[in-house]
Order: structure tokens, then C-alpha cells, then sequence
């Protein structure tokens, strides 16, 4: 999952995106979309650990 994060922050620089953003900008994103992605993450494993609903 982080490797998803930094591949996707690699592909902004690359693209141009991310480059002309301020660096503390890029860096608040970055954790945002980590912080979010280990949300869900956790949600998932609780989830799956539980089993079917029904």
C-alpha cells in the first residue's frame, strides 16, 4: 500500500503535477491519501475478520 502511495506521488512528479505544487502541500496530500488508504486497510481486515454479514 505505501509502495501504491509513492508510485502515485512518483507518477505526479513525472507528469508535472505534483512539481509545481508548494513541497509542504505535496507532502499534506501524501500523508492524507497514506493516512486514508490505511483507514480503509484496517476497515478491510476488520471486515473480512468478521465474516459475511448474512
Amino acid at each position: 500500500m505505501l509502495f501504491l502511495v509513492a508510485a502515485l506521488m512518483l507518477l505526479g512528479v513525472v507528469l508535472g503535477t505534483v512539481a509545481h505544487a508548494p513541497l509542504d502541500l505535496t507532502v499534506v496530500a501524501a500523508v492524507a491519501i497514506a493516512a486514508w488508504l490505511g483507514v480503509f486497510a484496517l476497515r478491510e481486515r476488520h471486515a473480512r475478520r468478521r465474516g459475511p454479514s448474512h
